[in-house]
C-alpha cells in the first residue's frame, strides 16, 4: 500500500479534534467543567464516580469498572491500530472484539460524541497498577512473588499504550483529568506533580498531547501584588508559580477564563501570525541596570 502525501490543502481541511489533560488539586472544579460543554455531544467517561458536581447535566456518562474495560473504550474510540499484532491490544482483533462486546457503543450514536471527557487519570492508574499487579510477567522466578519493578514496568507501558491511542483519534477531542499534587525538595523548593501511580506516565504526558493546562487558585497580579484567590487555567510552561503547563496551539494567554467550551473554540479559532508565536525576551544590562529588550523570532 502506497503512503500518501497529503497537501496543505487536504491537511487544512482535516477534522482535527484537541487532546490535552487538566490538572488542579482536589475541589478545585475539574470535574464542573463539564458544565461548559454541550451536552449532545460529549460522553462523560466517570472512572472516579465523583458526579455529584453535575448533578442535573444532562449528558451521556459511562462507567468502566475495570482496566480491560477502559481499553476496550479506547479501542472503540480509536479505533484499531494497524501497527499491531492480531494477539496484542488496540489491534484489528481486540476492535473487533469490544465492537461485539460493546455493540451499543459502536452505533452511530456512539460516533457522534466529539468530546471525550475521562475522569481521571489517577483513577485510571489506579485499576491499571491492580490488574498489573496480577500478571504472570511481574512474579519473580526466584522467589515467587510479586518483583514491584516488574509491576510498575508493566504499569508504564499499559498507561502509555491507553494514552497514545486515544490520543490518536484525530477526530475527536480527547480530555484528560487528574489530580496535582504540590511537592517539597530537599531543599523545601516547591514543585507540582500528577497524582498518577509511578513516575513514567506523569513524566512521558507532557510530550503526547497537545495541552496541558493547570486549573489553579490564582491571588496575584502581574507586578506580583497580593489579591483575592479566583480560579483560571493556566496554559504557558513559563508561568510565575512553575505549574505544569503546555499550548502546542499558540492561540492561548498564560492565564484564560476556567470555561473549557471556551477554551476549545479558542483553541481551534484563527491562528496568531508565525511572528506572534515564538518569542523570547533577551535581558541586558546598561548602567549597571538590568532592562529586558524583546526579540520577536519568525522560526517554526
Amino acid at each position: 500500500m502506497a503512503l500518501p502525501i497529503i497537501s496543505a490543502d487536504q491537511r487544512l481541511a482535516e477534522k482535527r479534534g484537541i487532546k490535552g489533560c487538566i490538572f488542579g488539586k482536589s475541589g478545585i472544579g475539574k470535574t464542573s467543567l463539564l458544565w461548559t460543554l454541550p451536552e449532545a455531544t460529549t460522553l462523560f467517561i466517570d472512572l472516579e464516580a465523583g458526579d455529584l458536581a453535575i448533578e442535573g447535566w444532562q449528558g451521556s456518562t459511562i462507567r468502566p469498572r475495570t482496566w480491560e474495560e477502559c481499553r476496550d473504550l479506547a479501542v472503540l474510540i480509536g479505533g484499531a491500530n494497524p501497527a499491531m499484532r492480531a494477539n496484542q491490544n488496540y489491534s484489528q482483533q481486540h476492535f473487533d472484539f469490544a465492537c461485539k462486546h460493546f455493540g451499543d457503543l459502536s452505533s452511530d450514536e456512539f460516533n457522534a460524541f466529539e468530546t471525550m471527557f475521562i475522569d481521571s487519570l489517577t483513577v485510571a492508574a489506579r485499576l491499571c497498577f491492580q490488574w498489573c499487579k496480577g500478571q504472570p510477567e511481574v512474579v519473580s522466578d526466584k522467589t515467587k512473588k510479586l518483583d514491584m519493578r516488574g509491576a510498575y514496568g508493566l504499569l508504564a507501558q499499559e498507561m502509555l499504550a491507553w494514552i497514545i491511542q486515544l490520543q490518536h483519534t484525530r477526530n475527536k477531542n480527547i480530555w484528560f483529568l487528574g489530580i496535582l499534587d504540590e511537592k517539597t525538595d530537599d531543599y523545601n523548593r516547591r514543585y507540582f506533580e500528577p497524582q498518577i501511580e509511578g513516575t513514567k506516565t506523569g513524566l512521558e504526558l507532557p510530550g503526547i498531547v497537545d495541552q496541558v493546562i493547570t486549573m489553579a487558585d490564582i491571588d496575584y497580579q502581574a507586578d506580583g501584588s497580593k489579591i483575592n484567590p479566583y480560579r483560571a487555567f493556566l496554559c504557558h510552561t513559563i508561568n510565575p508559580k512553575g505549574y505544569p503547563a503546555k499550548d502546542r496551539s499558540g492561540r492561548l494567554d498564560c492565564l484564560e477564563k476556567p470555561d473549557l467550551g471556551q477554551l476549545m473554540a479558542k483553541i481551534k479559532g484563527s491562528a496568531k501570525p508565525i511572528a506572534q508565536r515564538l518569542y523570547y525576551t533577551m535581558p541586558s544590562k546598561a548602567a549597571g541596570q538590568s532592562t529586558q529588550t524583546t526579540t520577536t523570532t519568525t522560526g517554526a
